[in-house]
């Protein structure tokens, strides 16, 4: 498609056309005078920069900064201020300095324009702020002296805050990671997300152990690390119906307008002033209360415009599972909520550019794009329509623009978990970019029949549009053809990516388009604030300030050298233990359990599913359970005895998944009241999973268990963090697994079960030549009598989970039982060999610098973005 529009236009705003309103100053640079030194803007310089706060680092100005936030911003006195209103105090407080070292961070980017990276991503799975905040800042000690002399502890303040609700699982939290290690690493990135009002879910766990869900109303309180931008708006629109013009271009009109409202949350660094930013969005009515409709006593049509917008970002992931008329309203606000995301960045980070002055020719050179996943694949139509139909850029000098912009990181190697959506609901919703969709696909199918004449199998895969009834837009496809470069997230995934889902499109684009990132966790949370027991031994052994090995993980290599050392293991110990009792006291408060904190602590926690196989761990621990009943009380002795946690939500539809939930309680609750048992094994569901609970989890385990089926998992994060934290490794040859065995050593984790090429043909074997459990696998035919028999209550509920197993058995739990059962004998045997254990800990712990998020951001940084480090200097420079 081509145009002739006159080149010297491109670029030059078109104020007419762009549905947005943007009332602030931010990002504009002050005035200059002939000589370039920047014009005060208005009253008395001086007593301006008298008035001008730093960040508050003494303890007489941090107290007096929490109290005036308890007299002023709470309307609070001393005698009603309880532990939540100090919390409220005191991170207001911080959020000060938060604030000071971000205004100075974004003046200092708008004067160097550098090139800029945004990470766009559904989920940001943040945790808790104000003590990260503290640690980042280097003032948690003088907030804790400040608040003790107020008459309240520190750590109780902590435990007020609630989790953000901006995520579910390990795409957000290494979303989450990604920004912290930006901001430590002084890179220009921005995070843009959601928020959500309730986030996924809150969960519940009912008498008979199914998952139930409640809203999370974790903004009941307020969310005082929040800065409501309500002078950064714009006008984002649905439905309505859109008109061809000449040259590739249309006019959309007509429809719903949504107005996307900004929220910035402060992203500090680690040991550095730079305080990067993460922009979430929030959807308002353009036009609120119908008072005609109310007058008239349309009371419902009155608010009808206000909940639809709300409805937006009420929830992270609506319910898309269920009935007929809630599927297609699910799967709408599904796609509204990711073009409603895409289109209010796409729009904030256009306007941030043009305050460059510079031709939208130089975007690429200004701008990079991630893409967290597919969920913002509509990011590539909504900036060709920016382009084309605002903004006058010829058809083919939009797409060079826009695949020189975007970067996209595949998550999933699973066909089913692909993202689809059906033409007629984007037609609908969509329309021009439905259009836009169908161009690109046009000229990119001309492109591959062109190297691949008549093969028309090819073109029906590679298509954006999938044929069928209805048809299908396939996001990864556009995200792929849209993408400068696609990099999967461990190097076995990536591999795969290569030779499965992404094959025909490397027979296009070449290798060269497609890489790896390997995944990577924030020391700075998941080891010196989860554990600080640990990073305070780490700084004492390596005899080096804490702030260099904690941004060059690599330097715990030196702890080797003290693994032999038995007053080291003894140290190490001891820190492992009171990390079990701190998790021990945390169940007892909120499950009313005592634990045994000498047992080994085995952990799984994850979002369910079935390729995660919680299934198999839990069917493995009603198979230990059935052979300490089959012990007699001596035999018993001889045991290794353990404590079995699991954690994680289940979609609200997902009905496999909820099952194994209600498996684990009802099997935990008949073996921890086992008399004969409960001595040598206990288990606990641990309700309502985040990142503060797996603040207390991860560092006290002895073992966690990633237990995947081969070529399922991506890579995984969580393997990551609980080897950080000298937690040994059960697992399959999968993810990250296999690149944590090559650093730390085979001869400290506990692989089990068939390699990923065996995957397929097992397959085929239980579709086509299937063999009965009690033939192939008889020990585990035996736990399913069990389940079957109703020992662990009503056995009819269960069957539908158990048929899964029995017939077909997608997820291999028959093929990888007798093996998995091996290992955890193997794990049995090493654990009662405590020194060794304690080796294999020091040693998997020294050998994770690899996994630091600042190592995967530094690789984007470098490989796929081409942006560089700004420091911000101590004196704001």
């Amino acid at each position: 498609m081509t145009s002739t529009i006159d080149p010297a236009n491109i670029g030059k705003p078109k104020p007419d056309r762009i549905r947005r309103h943007v009332r602030t100053l931010t990002g504009f640079l002050p005035e200059t005078d002939s000589t370039g030194k920047a014009k005060w803007p208005r009253g008395d310089e001086k007593t301006w920069k008298e008035a001008l706060r730093g960040v508050t680092t003494d303890e007489p100005t941090i107290t007096k900064s929490i109290v005036n936030h308890v007299q002023t911003s709470l309307a609070r006195q001393p005698h009603n201020l309880d532990e939540l209103g100090a919390y409220q105090a005191a991170a207001l407080s911080v959020r000060d300095n938060l604030i000071v070292n971000w205004n100075e961070t974004q003046l200092h980017f708008t004067r160097k324009a550098p090139k800029r990276a945004y990470y766009l991503s559904l989920e940001f799975l943040m945790g808790r702020t104000l003590d990260n905040a503290l640690l980042n800042l280097g003032l948690k000690n003088k907030y804790s002296n400040s608040v003790d002399k107020l008459g309240f502890n520190l750590e109780d303040l902590l435990d007020k805050e609630r989790d953000a609700a901006l995520g579910n699982g390990g795409l957000g939290r290494l979303a989450a990671c990604y920004l912290d290690s930006s901001a430590s690493q002084e890179l220009p990135v921005w995070g843009y997300g959601l928020r959500y009002q309730y986030g996924i879910f809150q969960q519940l766990i009912s008498p008979d152990g199914q998952q139930l869900e409640a809203p999370d109303p974790w903004l009941q309180n307020q969310n005082p690390w929040e800065l409501p931008r309500l002078d950064v708006d714009y006008e984002i629109r649905f439905y309505g119906h859109s008109n061809r013009l000449e040259n590739g271009k249309a006019v959309w009109s007509g429809g719903q307008e949504v107005l996307a409202i900004a929220y910035d949350v402060m992203i500090p660094g680690y040991e550095t002033k730079n305080t990067n930013n993460l922009r979430l969005w929030e959807s308002k009515p353009k036009r609120g209360f119908d008072l005609n409709s109310f007058n008239a006593g349309d009371y419902e049509a009155a608010v009808e415009s206000s909940n639809s917008a709300a409805a937006i970002t009420a929830v992270l992931y609506p319910n898309d599972h269920t009935t007929c008329k809630l599927f297609v309203f699910g799967k709408e606000l599904r796609l509204k909520q990711q073009y409603f995301w895409t289109a209010a960045s796409l729009a904030d980070i256009v306007r941030r550019f043009k305050n460059l002055d510079k031709p939208l020719t130089e975007f690429p050179d200004y701008v990079a794009i991630q893409l967290n996943d597919t969920h913002p694949t509509l990011a590539i139509p909504e900036l060709m329509r920016i382009l084309v139909d605002e903004e006058d850029v010829p058809w083919d000098l939009a797409w060079n623009i826009t695949t020189n912009t975007f970067f996209f990181t595949n998550h999933t190697v699973l066909p089913e978990a692909l993202e689809k959506w059906p033409v007629p609901l984007m037609e609908h919703l969509l329309p021009r970019h439905l259009q836009i969709i169908y161009d690109i696909n046009f000229s990119f199918l001309q492109a591959v029949d062109k190297k691949f004449p008549g093969d028309l199998e090819r073109l029906g895969r590679m298509s954006i549009i999938e044929e069928g009834f209805p048809k299908q837009v396939r996001m990864a496809n556009l995200a792929c053809i849209g993408s400068r470069k696609v990099n999967g997230v461990a190097e076995l995934h990536s591999e795969l990516v290569r030779t499965t889902i992404m094959k025909d499109f490397v027979d296009l684009y070449g290798i060269s388009k497609f890489a790896n990132v390997t995944n990577g966790i924030t020391p700075r949370r998941w080891l010196d604030q989860c554990n600080p027991g640990l990073s305070q031994l780490i700084t004492e052994t390596l005899k080096i300030p804490r702030s260099v090995w904690l941004k060059d993980l690599y330097k715990l290599e030196g702890l080797l050298a003290h693994a032999e050392d038995p007053a080291f293991q003894k140290k190490w110990a001891a820190v492992k233990q009171s990390n079990k009792e701190r998790l021990a006291h945390y169940v007892e408060t909120t499950l009313g359990a005592t634990i045994n904190t000498k047992a080994m602590f085995d952990v799984q926690v994850k979002r369910l599913h079935e390729y995660k196989r919680q299934s198999l761990n839990i069917l493995g621990v009603i198979h230990r359970y059935l052979t300490l009943k089959a012990m007699s009380a001596e035999e018993r002795k001889k045991v290794n005895p353990k404590v079995i946690f699991f954690a994680g939500k289940a979609a609200p539809g997902y009905y496999i998944a909820k099952l194994i939930i209600r498996l684990i309680v009802n099997v935990a609750r008949v073996i921890n009241a086992d008399a004969d048992t409960k001595e040598y094994l206990t288990m606990y569901f641990l309700p309502d999973y985040s990142v503060s609970v797996a603040e207390v989890l991860i560092p006290a385990s002895d073992i966690s268990q990633h237990i995947s089926t081969a070529g399922t998992e991506a890579s995984g994060t969580s393997n990551m963090k609980f080897c950080l934290n000298g937690g040994l490794l059960v697992g399959t040859v999968d993810g990250a697994n296999i690149e944590i065995a090559e650093e730390v050593g085979e001869t400290n984790v506990f692989f089990f079960g068939h390699l990923t090429p065996a995957v397929e043909g097992l397959r085929y074997q239980h579709s086509y030549h299937p063999v009965p459990v009690e033939q192939k696998c008889p020990a585990l035919a035996a736990v399913l009598k069990e389940v079957s028999s109703g020992r662990f209550g009503d056995a009819g509920v269960y069957e539908p989970f158990l048929n899964t197993v029995r017939q077909h058995d997608y997820y291999l739990i028959t093929d990888d039982f007798d093996s998995y059962i091996r290992a955890l004998s193997m794990v049995d045997e090493a654990y009662q060999d405590r020194t060794e254990w304690i080796k294999k800990s020091i040693r998997t712990a020294a050998k994770m610098g690899k996994f630091s998020s600042d190592r995967a951001i530094q690789d984007y940084a470098q490989e796929y973005w081409n942006i560089e480090t700004l420091k911000l200097e101590p004196n704001g420079a």
